[in-house]
Protein backbone atom coordinates (compact mmCIF):
# COMPACT_ATOMS: atom_id res chain seq x y z
CA UNK A 1 0.00 0.00 0.00
CA UNK A 2 1.34 3.25 -1.23
CA UNK A 3 1.11 6.41 0.96
CA UNK A 4 1.55 9.66 -0.43
CA UNK A 5 1.98 12.87 1.94
CA UNK A 6 1.26 15.85 -0.19
CA UNK A 7 1.62 19.46 0.56
CA UNK A 8 0.23 18.80 4.73
CA UNK A 9 0.06 21.45 6.89
CA UNK A 10 -0.94 21.16 10.63
CA UNK A 11 -2.00 23.85 12.58
CA UNK A 12 -2.30 23.73 16.83
CA UNK A 13 -4.70 26.63 17.02
CA UNK A 14 -2.90 29.35 14.90
CA UNK A 15 0.29 27.97 15.33
CA UNK A 16 1.11 26.37 12.34
CA UNK A 17 3.75 23.27 13.04
CA UNK A 18 3.72 21.56 9.10
CA UNK A 19 4.36 23.35 6.51
CA UNK A 20 3.79 21.66 3.15
CA UNK A 21 5.35 18.54 4.48
CA UNK A 22 5.59 16.08 1.07
CA UNK A 23 6.65 12.44 1.72
CA UNK A 24 6.14 9.01 -0.19
CA UNK A 25 6.23 5.81 1.23
CA UNK A 26 6.19 3.29 -1.75
CA UNK A 27 4.18 -0.11 -1.74
CA UNK A 28 6.13 -2.58 0.04
CA UNK A 29 8.70 -0.61 0.91
CA UNK A 30 10.51 0.11 4.33
CA UNK A 31 11.26 4.10 4.77
CA UNK A 32 12.38 5.98 7.90
CA UNK A 33 11.62 9.92 8.95
CA UNK A 34 14.55 11.09 10.70
CA UNK A 35 14.89 14.51 12.54
CA UNK A 36 15.37 15.87 16.45
CA UNK A 37 12.94 16.10 19.28
CA UNK A 38 10.53 18.92 18.57
CA UNK A 39 10.75 19.09 14.65
CA UNK A 40 7.16 17.64 14.17
CA UNK A 41 7.55 13.99 13.39
CA UNK A 42 4.91 12.77 15.73
CA UNK A 43 2.41 15.39 14.44
CA UNK A 44 2.87 14.38 11.14
CA UNK A 45 2.47 10.63 11.91
CA UNK A 46 -1.09 12.00 14.08
CA UNK A 47 -2.18 13.77 10.92
CA UNK A 48 -1.40 11.27 8.76
CA UNK A 49 -3.86 8.50 11.30
CA UNK A 50 -6.31 10.47 11.58
CA UNK A 51 -5.63 11.75 15.13
CA UNK A 52 -4.95 15.27 14.33
CA UNK A 53 -6.64 17.66 11.43
CA UNK A 54 -4.55 18.97 8.46
CA UNK A 55 -5.29 22.01 7.19
CA UNK A 56 -4.22 21.86 4.31
CA UNK A 57 -2.94 19.23 1.74
CA UNK A 58 -4.03 15.38 0.73
CA UNK A 59 -3.04 12.12 2.22
CA UNK A 60 -3.75 9.04 -0.02
CA UNK A 61 -3.71 5.78 0.31
CA UNK A 62 -2.68 3.62 -2.71
CA UNK A 63 -4.23 7.38 -4.41
CA UNK A 64 -7.53 7.02 -2.65
CA UNK A 65 -8.19 10.58 -0.37
CA UNK A 66 -8.51 9.78 3.17
CA UNK A 67 -7.74 13.22 4.54
CA UNK A 68 -11.06 13.91 5.39
CA UNK A 69 -11.69 10.14 7.20
CA UNK A 70 -11.71 9.81 11.06
CA UNK A 71 -8.84 7.91 12.82
CA UNK A 72 -11.04 4.73 13.02
CA UNK A 73 -11.52 5.02 9.15
CA UNK A 74 -8.13 5.22 8.23
CA UNK A 75 -7.54 2.22 10.84
CA UNK A 76 -10.02 0.19 8.58
CA UNK A 77 -8.56 1.54 5.22
CA UNK A 78 -5.09 -0.45 6.43
CA UNK A 79 -3.37 1.91 8.39
CA UNK A 80 -1.59 0.23 11.86
CA UNK A 81 0.10 2.62 13.85
CA UNK A 82 2.47 1.97 17.12
CA UNK A 83 2.59 5.23 19.32
CA UNK A 84 5.23 6.60 20.49
CA UNK A 85 5.92 5.38 24.31
CA UNK A 86 4.89 1.76 24.19
CA UNK A 87 1.43 2.43 24.80
CA UNK A 88 -0.17 -0.61 26.39
CA UNK A 89 -3.39 -1.21 28.36
CA UNK A 90 -1.71 -1.51 31.59
CA UNK A 91 -4.36 -3.11 33.66
CA UNK A 92 -5.14 -5.80 31.06
CA UNK A 93 -2.94 -8.72 30.40
CA UNK A 94 -0.78 -9.24 27.37
CA UNK A 95 -3.50 -11.18 25.82
CA UNK A 96 -6.60 -9.11 26.78
CA UNK A 97 -4.47 -6.34 24.74
CA UNK A 98 -4.06 -8.47 21.60
CA UNK A 99 -7.90 -9.19 22.11
CA UNK A 100 -9.16 -6.05 22.27
CA UNK A 101 -8.37 -5.50 18.22
CA UNK A 102 -9.02 -9.28 17.10
CA UNK A 103 -12.91 -9.20 18.50
CA UNK A 104 -13.08 -5.38 17.43
CA UNK A 105 -11.91 -6.38 13.58
CA UNK A 106 -12.17 -9.93 12.92
CA UNK A 107 -14.76 -11.32 16.03
CA UNK A 108 -13.27 -14.31 17.49
CA UNK A 109 -11.32 -15.43 14.52
CA UNK A 110 -7.59 -15.84 16.98
CA UNK A 111 -5.33 -16.67 14.03
CA UNK A 112 -4.00 -12.74 13.89
CA UNK A 113 -3.10 -13.43 17.29
CA UNK A 114 -0.90 -16.51 16.95
CA UNK A 115 0.75 -14.66 13.36
CA UNK A 116 1.73 -11.34 15.66
CA UNK A 117 2.83 -13.80 18.48
CA UNK A 118 4.90 -15.19 15.58
CA UNK A 119 6.84 -12.20 15.12
CA UNK A 120 7.78 -11.71 18.79
CA UNK A 121 7.42 -15.50 20.20
CA UNK A 122 8.91 -14.27 23.39
CA UNK A 123 5.28 -12.80 24.48
CA UNK A 124 3.83 -15.99 24.73
CA UNK A 125 5.27 -16.71 28.03
CA UNK A 126 3.92 -13.29 29.08
CA UNK A 127 0.32 -13.74 28.09
CA UNK A 128 -1.35 -13.58 31.30
CA UNK A 129 0.64 -10.77 32.99
CA UNK A 130 -0.84 -7.54 33.44
CA UNK A 131 0.52 -5.26 30.51
CA UNK A 132 1.70 -2.82 33.50
CA UNK A 133 4.17 -4.76 34.60
CA UNK A 134 6.08 -5.95 31.27
CA UNK A 135 9.28 -3.93 31.04
CA UNK A 136 9.77 -1.08 28.97
CA UNK A 137 11.20 -3.61 25.92
CA UNK A 138 8.44 -5.93 26.24
CA UNK A 139 5.72 -3.44 26.16
CA UNK A 140 7.10 -2.15 23.28
CA UNK A 141 6.90 -5.72 21.50
CA UNK A 142 3.34 -5.58 22.78
CA UNK A 143 2.10 -3.03 20.85
CA UNK A 144 3.52 -3.58 17.52
CA UNK A 145 1.75 -7.09 17.47
CA UNK A 146 -1.48 -5.62 18.78
CA UNK A 147 -0.92 -3.50 15.80
CA UNK A 148 -0.01 -6.40 13.82
CA UNK A 149 -3.14 -8.02 14.92
CA UNK A 150 -4.91 -5.70 12.66
CA UNK A 151 -3.27 -7.03 9.55
CA UNK A 152 -2.36 -3.54 8.50
CA UNK A 153 -1.23 -2.91 4.96
CA UNK A 154 0.63 0.31 6.24
CA UNK A 155 2.53 -0.03 9.27
CA UNK A 156 3.58 3.68 11.06
CA UNK A 157 6.14 2.88 14.04
CA UNK A 158 7.24 5.87 15.68
CA UNK A 159 10.37 5.54 17.79
CA UNK A 160 10.12 2.26 18.97
CA UNK A 161 13.43 1.79 20.10
CA UNK A 162 13.01 4.72 22.53
CA UNK A 163 14.04 3.45 26.35
CA UNK A 164 14.65 0.19 25.09
CA UNK A 165 17.43 -2.26 26.08
CA UNK A 166 19.83 -3.17 23.62
CA UNK A 167 18.95 -6.82 23.68
CA UNK A 168 15.32 -5.65 22.82
CA UNK A 169 16.30 -3.28 20.16
CA UNK A 170 18.08 -6.27 18.68
CA UNK A 171 14.46 -8.58 18.40
CA UNK A 172 12.44 -5.40 17.32
CA UNK A 173 14.84 -4.86 14.75
CA UNK A 174 14.98 -8.43 13.56
CA UNK A 175 11.05 -8.44 13.45
CA UNK A 176 10.63 -5.17 11.25
CA UNK A 177 13.26 -6.81 9.07
CA UNK A 178 11.09 -10.18 8.64
CA UNK A 179 8.01 -8.23 7.89
CA UNK A 180 9.64 -5.96 5.45
CA UNK A 181 10.89 -8.93 4.01
CA UNK A 182 7.83 -10.88 3.94
CA UNK A 183 6.31 -8.67 1.71
CA UNK A 184 3.07 -7.28 1.52
CA UNK A 185 2.87 -4.25 3.86
CA UNK A 186 4.72 -0.95 3.85
CA UNK A 187 6.48 0.63 6.46
CA UNK A 188 6.95 4.33 7.50
CA UNK A 189 9.48 4.20 10.65
CA UNK A 190 10.11 7.52 12.80
CA UNK A 191 13.29 6.94 14.56
CA UNK A 192 16.02 8.65 15.99
CA UNK A 193 18.29 5.85 16.39
CA UNK A 194 20.64 6.12 12.97
CA UNK A 195 22.12 3.47 12.81
CA UNK A 196 19.09 1.20 13.35
CA UNK A 197 17.37 3.02 10.49
CA UNK A 198 19.35 3.14 8.03
CA UNK A 199 20.12 -0.43 8.56
CA UNK A 200 16.35 -1.49 7.96
CA UNK A 201 15.26 1.17 6.04
CA UNK A 202 15.34 1.69 1.69
CA UNK A 203 14.54 5.28 1.91
CA UNK A 204 15.21 8.09 4.36
CA UNK A 205 13.98 11.35 4.78
CA UNK A 206 14.86 14.37 7.48
CA UNK A 207 12.70 16.73 9.14
CA UNK A 208 13.41 19.93 10.39
CA UNK A 209 11.04 22.70 11.83
CA UNK A 210 7.94 21.50 10.32
CA UNK A 211 9.64 20.33 6.78
CA UNK A 212 11.13 18.01 5.16
CA UNK A 213 14.90 19.42 4.38
CA UNK A 214 16.27 16.09 2.72
CA UNK A 215 15.52 13.04 1.21
CA UNK A 216 16.53 9.23 -0.35
CA UNK A 217 18.02 6.48 -0.95
CA UNK A 218 19.91 4.93 2.58
CA UNK A 219 21.75 2.53 -0.11
CA UNK A 220 24.82 5.07 -0.32
CA UNK A 221 24.24 7.11 2.80
CA UNK A 222 26.81 7.23 5.56
CA UNK A 223 25.27 7.39 9.42
CA UNK A 224 28.30 10.16 9.74
CA UNK A 225 25.98 12.55 7.28
CA UNK A 226 23.29 12.82 9.88
CA UNK A 227 25.59 14.01 13.00
CA UNK A 228 25.14 17.69 12.95
CA UNK A 229 21.22 17.04 11.41
CA UNK A 230 19.92 15.09 13.85
CA UNK A 231 22.24 16.54 17.02
CA UNK A 232 19.80 17.39 20.26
Amino acid sequence: MQLEIDDVHVAYGRTEVLFGVSLTVPDGSLSCLMGRNGVGKSTLLNAVTGLLPIRRGTVRLDGRDITRLGAPQRALAGIGYVPQGHQVFPHLSAMENLLVVAERRRGRDRSAIDEALDVFPTLRKLLERPAGLLSGGQAQQLAIARALVSRPKLLILDEPTEGIQPSIILEIEDAIAALHAAGGMSILLVEQYVEFALRLAETYAVMDRGVITQSGSTEAVQESAFAELLAV
